[in-house]
């Protein structure tokens, strides 16, 4: 599983996760700050990522369309407001474990909650 990380996540915890091995990608690494929802979702799903997320609502909202308009979509991984925004760590292992249960990914057009 491939992880795509919006700007609402640090990319501290996109970091702490390739030093595990795992692939993931912050929106800060690819440039895509202040870019709208709908491009962050593009650019997961066109690269075969699970986008990961704070903005639940928007991202409900967009999997909905990307579904009705049958574009790509490599899942939604929302990580509640439960986990501090500043506890990178802790939110880069609550993801490692989420991919380690899900080793063959997400279905399109899904939505889980870490």
């Amino acid at each position: 599983m491939r992880f795509h990380l919006d700007e609402d996540l640090s990319p501290k915890i996109a970091d702490i996760l390739r030093r595990q091995g795992i692939d993931a990608v912050s929106a800060h690494d690819l440039g895509l700050l202040q870019v709208e929802d709908l491009e962050q979702m593009k650019r997961a799903a066109s690269s075969g990522r699970c986008l990961v997320t704070r903005n639940r609502n928007d991202f409900i909202r967009l999997t909905v369309q990307f579904f009705n308009e049958n574009r790509p979509h490599a899942g939604v991984l929302i990580v509640p407001h439960s986990f501090p925004g500043d506890r990178f760590s802790r939110i880069a292992a609550a993801i490692r474990r989420y991919h380690r249960t899900h080793p063959g990914g997400m279905r399109p057009y899904t939505i889980d909650f870490l």
